[in-house]
């Protein structure tokens, strides 16, 4: 599931270059409801990087995504079931070049807020709404779920409004006022810092398919060096790949770490501890999951929004987030 694309693909027969996923790889030539698009359908002149195989005259796609991950393939119309739902003529690229970190998975459902993301196409169906609920990759043994039409909206979510980007209709931008570390705004991490100017550079968006939250340098160091003030009991440990506040916590049955709230426009959104400090390890080593970046753009990740059902309300122009979200 990712909020932060739009093309929904998968992996297609026959492959050129597939990675190994879980369960077989889908034959459009076994489909009785799949169908290609002509290269002059308004459908393939949506696409970002439209091809056209001269031959047979069909639309071609390509997707390449932040971490490097790609995928290239035929564009097609197809009918998708979700258990007895019947969604008829989604347009989904057939992959037939799939390369990176896409680990098991036989495609990727985008989610963005573009025309051609799932909700995209079908937003009348399902009155333009949907929810997911991640639960803890390295805890649990319950699956994740997602959600489609009004039952996807939960009463206990808080809600901040959708900002939109004149420059990008894909992302889902919303506003980010402040972080709270131990019960106090961190005074480093301004609102300035997260915002959309006029011409589309910076702002925060809420992405799926990406793991860790990553803010702009100066909020990260300013959150970052407010943790570790208020964690200085515990036993640091060497850095690990991306993040450069760990922990050794071997040989302990619990631990008190600071509180941390993130601030959205008229939402706070109170962070449970296995949101932030996860392990890296099976030692006993536990990394703070927030990272700097350099470029201008906020993203928060997957592991910040484990446990709460994530509310997409496009009808109105609002992202919600309920605790405890997953029962």
């Amino acid at each position: 599931l990712d909020t932060g694309s739009d093309i929904v693909w998968l992996q297609c027969a026959p492959c050129r270059r597939c990675y190994s996923q879980s369960d077989p790889i889908f034959d459009p030539r076994k489909s009785r409801t799949y169908s290609t698009i002509p290269c002059s359908s308004p459908l393939c002149r949506r696409l970002d990087s439209a091809g056209c195989n001269t031959r047979r005259r069909t639309c071609l796609y390509q997707v390449s995504y932040g971490d490097g991950s790609f995928t290239v393939g035929d564009f097609a119309t197809e009918t998708l079931t979700f258990r007895r739902n019947r969604v008829k003529g989604v347009a989904v690229g057939c992959g037939h070049d799939n390369e990176g970190l896409f680990v098991g998975a036989a495609g990727l459902l985008g989610l963005g807020k573009g025309r051609l993301s799932f909700p995209g196409q079908t937003g009348r169906r399902f009155n333009q709404k949907f929810s997911y609920c991640l639960v803890d990759r390295s805890a649990s043994s319950k699956p994740s779920s997602v959600v489609f039409g009004n039952g996807a909206v939960s009463r206990t979510a808080k809600f901040t409004p959708l900002l939109s980007n004149p420059k990008l209709d894909t992302f889902y931008y919303v506003e980010l006022l402040g972080i709270s570390v131990g019960g106090t705004r961190v005074p480093g991490v301004a609102a300035s810092l997260f915002k959309l100017d006029q011409i589309g550079n910076g702002g925060v968006i809420i992405d799926s398919g990406t793991s860790v939250t990553r803010l702009v340098r100066p909020a990260y160091i300013a959150m970052r060096d407010a943790f570790r003030i208020g964690a200085k009991s515990l036993k640091r440990a060497p850095d690990y790949s991306l993040f450069d506040t760990c922990f050794d916590l071997s040989h302990q049955n619990e631990v008190k770490v600071p509180t941390v709230v993130l601030h959205f426009r008229g939402a706070d959104v109170s962070l449970p501890a296995t949101n932030y400090l996860i392990p890296v390890d099976t030692n006993g080593k536990f990394c703070f999951a927030f990272a700097g970046t350099m470029s201008g753009l906020s993203i928060i990740g997957n592991i910040q929004q484990q446990g709460f059902r994530v509310v997409y309300d496009l009808m109105g122009s609002r992202v919600g987030f309920a605790p405890r979200g997953c029962a």
